[in-house]
């Protein structure tokens, strides 16, 4: 997907427009990959974006999301050294294998 800045002459187009011929503008943000920003009275009213563009965005956006997360914990002591968890893990094992 081609990850451009938006083309003012291309990308931004009154929400009229849009209305009027909503399957080429869709068609047009699937296959450029450009986000079209849609303006209504002249301002910027919403942005479309292609699927792909979108799961992109949001994966990205859970991904720093869960680093946040795991640098929280660090900070506040919720973590456990390499150590604790291969013990751990040789326990659960060896339980596993005595239960059978």
């Amino acid at each position: 997907m081609a990850r451009y800045p938006v083309r003012v002459s291309q990308d931004i187009i009154p929400i009229s427009d849009f209305k009027a011929r909503a399957a080429t503008w869709l068609a047009h943000a699937s296959e450029t990959g450009q986000p079209i920003v849609l303006t209504q009275n002249g301002k910027a009213a919403g942005v479309l974006l292609s699927p792909a563009e979108f799961d992109r965005l949001t994966e990205r956006a859970r991904f720093l999301s869960a680093i946040d997360e795991g640098l929280e914990d660090e900070r506040e002591g919720r973590v456990v050294s390499h150590e604790e968890v291969v013990a751990e893990m040789k326990r659960r094992a060896a339980s596993r294998r005595t239960a059978r």
